[in-house]
């Protein structure tokens, strides 16, 4: 690129500042080369959906009471998908996202052990979940919908046997 590329964005830049767009929000160009602004709010990052949904699916499981996610429908699906060959184990069964330019929505759905307190498992859950996205994204969790699916019984063989060798 010649030096007339950059004299372009540079006129540009300027011409954007105190500008506002279509929602009344102030439009910044970068002034100049740098214009002062950290390099790394340059340009847009977009988070989709499913690795929100991945991030929350790990983070719920980790808390003890949770024995798995996801209703009976998905976890015998699931199931019957991780005995295909390469098959694997999806961690987003049981999350559902809606991601914004800076705000998500999360519901979940999980299977607690028997035994455990439903609401402390469902706190912690919504804490571990809650901090592990906005960590990892910088979006503002808004909410944590849970929806207790199912309770895991002692004696109960699981939904989801071992992959048979074969």
């Amino acid at each position: 690129m010649g030096k007339g590329v950059f004299s372009k964005r540079r006129a540009t830049a300027e011409r954007i500042d105190g500008m506002t767009d279509s929602t009344g929000r102030e439009l910044q160009g970068t002034g100049g080369r740098s214009g002062g602004k950290d390099p790394g709010v340059r340009g847009r990052t977009t988070i989709s959906d499913g690795v929100v949904e991945k991030i929350a699916g790990l983070a719920a499981r980790d808390v003890v009471g949770v024995h798995t996610m996801g209703s009976g429908l998905s976890r015998t699906l699931g199931a019957v998908r991780d005995r295909v060959p390469g098959g694997r184990t999806s961690v987003t069964r049981g999350v559902k996202a809606e991601v914004g330019e800076v705000q998500t929505a999360l519901d979940l759905e999980i299977v607690v052990d028997y035994g455990v307190s439903i609401s402390e498992v469902a706190r912690a859950v919504r804490e571990n979940v809650v901090s592990a996205v906005e960590r990892m994204t910088g979006l503002e969790v808004v909410e944590v919908n849970i929806a207790v699916t199912d309770v895991k019984l002692p004696d109960e063989e699981d939904d989801e046997p071992e992959p048979r060798l074969q």
